[in-house]
């Protein structure tokens, strides 16, 4: 029963308006449109297309627009080059320097490094602009060597890379915390 009055129900409300044809409208409409709907000729006599008035209204797309933006470093391996001619300028000695590891800030700033060079295990030589070097400690399930190309790491607003906030990403896709950061330092014996 309940099917029946679901189809036939859009069929009452239409009724009315079939039954009215010319007679209920308004002189003035009568004269604009014609009895099938479509508009009459002009006072130009020019007649413009039917209009379907069952079509569904087409609406401009209406769009939102959001703008990020997101700085990324990269970070390349440092050239052979010049620490080669950096060790040239050096004294040469019979027993090479030995360095020891300090502590040191949690952070330092992106724009100080000037490359990278991977170290044993999981830990990454950092070259500073300064002439420093700095052991940065991944955590204990990457690998240093996944890093032989260098990585990027995503600018913060500080402009700083820090201990156990700021993910490293190498080119292979891999993505590492750092854990410690030491400046490593030349023992005179």
């Amino acid at each position: 029963m309940d099917s029946l009055i679901t189809i036939f129900a859009p069929l009452a409300l239409l009724l009315p308006i079939i039954g009215q044809g010319d007679r209920g409208a308004p002189e003035s409409e009568q004269a604009q449109f014609g009895s099938k709907g479509s508009f009459a000729a002009t006072s130009d006599g020019i007649s413009p297309e039917r209009v379907d008035l069952d079509a569904p209204v087409l609406r401009p797309a209406q769009n939102q627009v959001r703008i990020e933006q997101r700085v990324v470093v990269r970070i390349s391996p440092q050239s052979a080059v010049p620490r080669q001619s950096l060790m040239a300028e050096l004294p040469q000695r019979a027993l090479p320097p030995r360095f020891e590891e300090r502590k040191m800030e949690k952070c330092l700033p992106v724009s100080g490094i000037a490359g990278v060079q991977t170290g044993s295990g999981n830990r990454l030589l950092l070259f500073l602009r300064d002439r420093r070097v700095v052991t940065a400690s991944l955590e204990k399930s990457c690998r240093a060597r996944d890093f032989y190309s260098g990585f990027y790491v995503e600018k913060n607003e500080d402009g700083r890379l820090c201990v156990d906030r700021d993910k490293l990403q190498s080119r292979s896709g891999a993505k590492c915390e750092i854990a410690r950061l030491r400046e490593l330092v030349q023992v005179s014996d």
